[in-house]
């Protein structure tokens, strides 16, 4: 089993041995075969976040207290 990993730069993607463009301004929703990167949790998600951006998305879990429902 080989282990790669998955990283958003300033305008490149890298996994593996790859490099391509960004396809989206800031990396969020950056999709990747049948799936979406996900940079908060660092992870593929199925869906295309509903969140336009990473703010609207910390200010959503900063009001809903995920946060704390995690500790």
């Amino acid at each position: 089993m080989a282990i790669w990993k998955f990283t958003v730069n300033d305008k490149d993607v890298s996994y593996g041995t790859h490099n391509r463009r960004l396809l989206t301004p800031r990396g969020c929703n950056e999709p990747f075969k049948d799936r979406y990167w996900c940079p908060k949790k660092k992870w593929f998600v199925a869906d295309v976040c509903p969140f336009i951006n990473r703010r609207e998305c910390d200010n959503f879990t900063h009001m809903s207290g995920e946060k704390l429902a995690g500790l």
